[in-house]
């Protein structure tokens, strides 16, 4: 392409991008200045207004115009002027009666309000009562001065009229707000908030009675065309009802439009029903339904004039602009519209709260790395501290010696030599009695003695702070480690936060139609997941067909074929109803199972062990089984021993991994006594998924896996916790299989026997041993065999806890059906 062609295109691209930016602004300042028009401004109030003061029903009732403006001097105060011209104005249009009693309604509406002032402003409940009292009283005056008598049918139908502004001034208080207010986050509208607004603005359509364009009613046409709205934007049932409550007040003002109350329900019936067909298929609808009913009422009546008017209808209803019916549908409940709206509104509060967790997970990650940064010092050999406490000595001993040049310049090896020695020296305790060093380092150093009286000082208290800088820099590394698994449990709930409900439309009716086809009635199907493991499905289904057991002997296997992975009844929720509906949640069954048995003895067959046991079932398809041995016995190592316990559950139910979970055990128990307390763990976790074990033992005696005749031993070299306040966790890995039994035991049977020097060998033997594949059984036996070793005698507290891993079976075999499976 030649480069001035090449240049002319590109120019055009920009001006039409330039074009569509202007008209894109253009579009916005349009709307703007609309909505401050009729907002700002107050025009929809005046409209509102001018139309109310015209409209009156059965002739010479005038029930609207004093409920609009109560409602507006009640919720819009700084609008009362405008409303009240607009009343007076609209009321002008119609007759000077009309007017008279208008302005008379308003004007006894604010010489009860002096009465009902100190109460109107905290009960709005009294508004209607002081409606009441005007309309009746307004009216009997008007009446009086205009026929000069007064009788009982005027006092009826002044009562009538009060009665109707009485329940108009309810209906407008709840509606006005609707119209009038423009607020930046809109909440959808209550049932009654729809009937109410569109009885307000039927109300304002009465107004349009005696107008006619060409022979069309505006009234017809605006009233159809609010029916229109009303069902393409909320559907058949709204445009029915919007049908019915404007028919219904538009016949109230004149008896021959009573049809009008059928042609529009039928009409907002079937183009709520034809909505598919977008505003083309419920125009269709308007122009079928009018047809059908005119000609139902008066075969004779000019169906030309019903059609034009529904053709005018339908035109403005065309060219309604798409986002103003968008708007609309937001605020009715069950739209597309809104429930797009509401998930727009969770997903901002998810992705708030999300940030705030991920926030919070960087502020603990920033602590770990300043707690890591900051801590982390290399640590001194012992040459380096040496040098360090000499460097200290000769600060206070050498530096005024008028003979340090001879001995730090002309031999300063064989005087660091010599200071080495006092340093060995003194910490062996022999530097008193060595004389003949005495008498050396004496002839080498004019103050032989103040050195060595300096080091013997100084020298524990040198090897104290050191000892107390490597604590803090242990302490350090420690705080930063749990605050690295704070961090990473705080960033996986975040991200948990973040998944969104997925969207299985296309899998629920897989399921639904495969079930059906196999004669299983159910209602509804709702996906959550579908993740290999974690599968989450929800139904429906009528009580009738889960009298015995259905869910669990058919629907939970034939789900199992379709998904490929067994898949069992979570929960049931049975319809208190004899023929309602019960909710029934599927999840995903775990490969294997833990069958657990335990037995545990105190010493001297008391009732307190020191021993404690726990077996858990964490999140993500892990069980945990854990043997903690306290220090002695009795109630302290009671205590000691459940209180890791109860730490370890509470730390790995949180998600933080078992690493840091010890770590963090090990210095909460260091630091929070000075006694020595020392306290083993012996904690396996297996994974039901695939028999995958991790097994920690901190100062605990070994494991044993029995498979078939085999025995495995599994052992740690883990100090017990408290001891030490750094330590590596060592982590042992073995692959269970099917039937294996895993047995965990404290001291006080690993060593228990008596007259036994290799502990292993004989419990090695005693496990192979052993017939049964019950774990309780294998338990009691292991513990009396330890007993009678012992002649009777409990001389230590003894536990054992025995699991066996078992592949799990479903109670119903999977059903297979004639369908493919699920994607």
């Amino acid at each position: 392409m030649p480069r001035t062609e090449k240049r002319t295109v590109e120019a055009g691209i920009l001006a039409m991008n330039r074009g569509q930016a202007n008209l894109s602004n253009w579009t916005s300042k349009i709307r703007s200045v609309i909505e401050s028009v009729f907002f700002r401004w107050g025009f929809v109030i005046v409209l509102i207004g001018f139309l109310l003061g015209r409209a009156y029903i059965l002739s010479n009732i005038l029930p609207f115009a004093l409920p609009f403006f109560a409602a507006v001097y009640v919720m819009k105060r700084e609008k009362t002027a405008l409303a009240f011209l607009a009343l007076i104005g609209g009321a002008l249009t119609v007759s000077l009666e009309n007017t008279a009693f208008t302005f008379a309604s308003i004007f006894m509406f604010f010489v009860y309000n002096l009465f009902f002032a100190k109460f109107t402003k905290k009960i709005i409940g009294l508004v209607p009562f002081q409606v009441f009292l005007s309309a009746l009283t307004a009216h009997l005056i008007v009446v009086y001065f205009t026929e000069q008598s007064l009788v009982l049918y005027d006092v009826f139908i002044s009562t009538i009229e009060a009665g109707l502004s009485f329940v108009l001034t309810m209906i407008f208080l709840q509606s006005v707000p609707l119209l009038t207010e423009r607020k930046g986050k809109q909440q959808p509208l209550e049932t009654e908030e729809i009937v109410c607004l569109i009885i307000l603005l039927a109300s304002v359509l009465t107004g349009t009675t005696d107008w006619y364009i060409y022979g069309l009613s505006v009234q017809h046409i605006f009233t159809r065309y609010l029916v229109l709205i009303s069902a393409f934007t909320a559907g058949a049932a709204i445009g029915s009802t919007v049908g019915v409550v404007t028919g219904l007040i538009l016949s109230l003002a004149n008896v021959a439009s009573l049809y009008q109350l059928s042609l529009l329900a039928f009409s907002g019936l079937l183009g709520g029903m034809l909505k598919e067909g977008k505003r083309i298929g419920v125009g269709l609808g308007l122009l079928i339904g009018t047809s059908l009913i005119t000609l139902y009422v008066d075969k004779q009546a000019d169906i030309a004039i019903t059609l034009l008017e529904s053709v005018a209808a339908i035109g403005i209803f065309l060219f309604t602009p798409k986002f103003l019916l968008d708007k609309l549908a937001r605020f009715v409940p069950g739209t597309v519209e809104n429930s797009a709206d509401q998930q727009q509104y969770l997903r901002k509060m998810r992705d708030v709260t999300s940030q705030k967790i991920a926030r919070f997970a960087n502020v603990f990650q920033a602590l770990s790395n300043s707690f890591s940064t900051y801590g982390y010092v290399q640590e001194m050999d012992k040459e380096e501290q040496i040098d360090l406490f000499l460097e200290h000595v000769t600060k206070k001993t050498c530096n005024n010696c008028f003979k340090k040049d001879q001995c730090w310049s002309v031999k300063p090896e064989q005087t660091y030599e010599y200071m080495k020695e006092i340093m060995a020296q003194t910490e062996e305790g022999t530097l008193a009695r060595n004389r003949k060093f005495h008498k050396e380092w004496s002839k080498h150093c004019m103050r032989a003695s103040q050195v060595m009286d300096v080091v013997d000082r100084d020298l524990m208290h040198f090897y104290n702070d050191q000892e107390m800088r490597r604590q803090m820099r242990e302490n350090r590394r420690l705080v930063a480690e749990q605050l690295q698994g704070v961090s990473k449990v705080m960033e996986n709930f975040a991200k948990e936060i973040q998944r969104e409900k997925e969207n299985h439309q296309v899998q629920e009716e897989q399921i639904i139609e495969s079930l059906r086809s196999f004669g299983v009635e159910i209602g509804n199907v709702d996906i959550y997941c579908l993740d290999q493991g974690n599968v989450d499905i929800e139904m429906t289904i009528p009580n009738v067909s889960n009298e015995r057991g259905e869910c669990e002997k058919l629907i939970a296997p034939m789900l199992s074929d379709i998904l490929k992975e067994t898949v069992f009844v979570v929960r049931e929720e049975r319809s208190p109803y004899p023929h309602g509906m019960s909710t029934v949640s599927f999840g995903s069954a775990k490969t294997f199972s833990v069958d657990t048995g335990i037995a545990t003895a105190a010493m001297g067959g008391g009732l307190l062990s020191g021993d404690s046991y726990s077996t858990m079932e964490l999140g993500a398809g892990k069980y945990a089984l854990a043997i903690s041995d306290g220090m002695g016995n009795g109630e302290r190592a009671h205590m000691e021993s459940k209180e890791t316990l109860k730490l370890l559950q509470k730390i790995l139910q949180s998600g933080i991994q078992e690493t840091i979970a010890i770590k963090a055990i090990n210095s909460i128990l260091s630091l929070r006594t000075t006694e020595e307390i020392f306290t083993t763990l012996d904690l396996a976790m297996v994974d039901l998924r695939d028999a995958t074990a991790k097994f920690i033992k901190v100062g605990s005696t070994p494991s044993f896996v029995k498979r078939g005749d085999r025995v495995i031993k599994v052992e740690g070299s883990n100090l017990p916790i408290g001891i030490i306040e750094d330590f590596e966790v060592d982590v042992i890995s073995e692959q269970l299989k099917s039937g294996d039994l895993l047995i965990m035991m404290s001291d006080g049977i690993f060593e228990g026997p008596k007259h036994v020097e290799n502990h292993d060998a004989w419990m090695k033997r005693k496990i192979k041993e052993i017939q049964t594949q019950d774990p309780q059984e294998i338990a009691d036996i292991l513990i009396e065999e330890v007993i009678r070793s012992r002649g009777g005698f409990i001389e230590d507290d003894m536990t054992v806890v025995v699991a066996k891993i078992e592949k799990n079976m479903p109670k119903w075999a999977t059903i297979p059906i004639a369908s493919k499976q699920i994607q």
